[in-house]
């Protein structure tokens, strides 16, 4: 239980109010071999202050049942704290620049970059070729600056650098942003080629060996 109460923060600020409700109960022995009172296992009931949780348990001793009790409340704490929990965490709405360059119908491609890598220089240098194309907007943002382009980065689950994330052109998205990405070095040719792919609009085929 120990464990349980180390390992779950919300459990530990609910037990700090608790209440503990303990009763024993007593049978009497059967005729013929004295009356004698035999104690019968001990039950106890915890709740947290304030709140809807609460544990019950019986042990053979009053403090094994309020230990078994504490033990279920904050199973239950923690449930409660995880059904409340926010299924999803907003982010900022990526710099005004890209967005528009978005809502232009612009495909927009974000170079993610370490400025000390030698990867990220190469690819630096051949998504350069992207700045002359009318209809891209090329955006290179240092990986410290990861963060204001989180609506973008969380989705792609983008976790290291370079990352060449292209997204697909806003007429050809049906409405809901996409975006593609690819790590490590990239030649001209190759970062081009993600360009054409966010801008192809056609039949998906399909290779089938058999």
């Amino acid at each position: 239980m120990r464990e349980k109460l180390n390992e779950n923060p919300i459990a530990q600020v609910a037990l700090v109010g608790i209440l503990v409700v303990v009763a024993a109960v007593f049978f009497i022995g059967k005729p013929g071999g004295g009356e004698e009172e035999e104690a019968a296992p001990t039950e106890a009931t915890v709740a947290v202050a304030g709140t809807e949780v609460s544990g019950t348990a019986t042990g053979a001793t009053p403090g094994e049942a309020v230990e078994g009790a504490i033990e279920s409340a904050v199973e239950t704490a923690g449930e409660a704290g995880a059904s409340a929990a926010p299924a999803a965490v907003p982010t900022l709405s990526p710099p005004r620049p890209l967005t528009a360059a978005y809502d232009s119908g612009k495909t927009v491609a974000l170079l993610i970059v370490d400025n000390g890598g030698i990867d990220d220089a190469l690819v630096t240098r051949s998504a350069a070729l992207l700045a002359a194309l009318p209809d891209v907007a090329l955006f290179v943002v240092p990986v410290k600056q990861i963060a204001r382009y989180a609506a973008i980065t969380v989705g792609l689950d983008v976790n290291r650098t370079p990352a060449l994330v292209v997204m697909k052109p806003k007429r050809l998205s049906q409405g809901t942003p996409q975006a593609s990405v690819d790590y490590g070095f990239q030649t001209p040719q190759s970062v081009l080629q993600a360009v054409l792919d966010a801008n192809y609009h056609g039949r998906e085929v399909t290779y089938h060996p058999n």
